[in-house]
């Protein structure tokens, strides 16, 4: 089983959206018995909560279930627990590694794996853009799903 975990600062916005695009992209390509899907925060000011009302309503347009995902925090065990640690942006990136110390996992940033001329997931809780974001997040998984079945010699 591979293991990926998406990280924001709250996760209520861009975590959780990418978690649910990636596990409808999975789930899509019959490989949701061989990929677990996580998302975390480095922030606590909303453990427990569900996605923010802009993620839910970019995913119901979308028809991809949010169903099950409240906020949570990163935690050192994650650094061990996922072979995939994707971070939505530098400052995200910093803070995990921080928490998680030395980690085997792959560590790298959602749109290190497109050509793309934005290297971090603007956040639309500050920005509002809540379709740049769905945008950037669904490109983003389409590569990082491509690039886990090559090196994980997943079919």
């Amino acid at each position: 089983m591979t293991k990926v975990l998406f990280v924001c600062l709250g996760n209520i916005c861009r975590s959780p959206m990418a978690e649910a695009v990636f596990r409808h992209q999975v789930k899509e390509a019959g490989l949701d018995s061989q990929i677990e899907i996580d998302s975390a925060g480095t922030g606590d000011w909303h453990v427990g909560e569900r996605p923010h009302k802009g993620t839910l309503a970019k995913m119901e347009e979308h028809g991809i279930s949010t169903e099950g995902m409240y906020a949570r925090q990163i935690t050192p065990r994650d650094g061990k627990h996922y072979d995939y640690i994707v971070a939505m942006d530098d400052s995200n990136m910093n803070n995990m590694l921080c928490v998680f110390g030395d980690t085997k996992a792959t560590v790298l940033r959602m749109l290190d794996v497109i050509d793309d001329e934005l290297t971090e997931v603007p956040d639309p809780y500050y920005t509002g853009d809540f379709e740049q974001t769905y945008d950037l997040v669904r490109r983003a998984s389409i590569a990082l799903l491509e690039k886990i079945k090559r090196e994980q010699a997943i079919v």
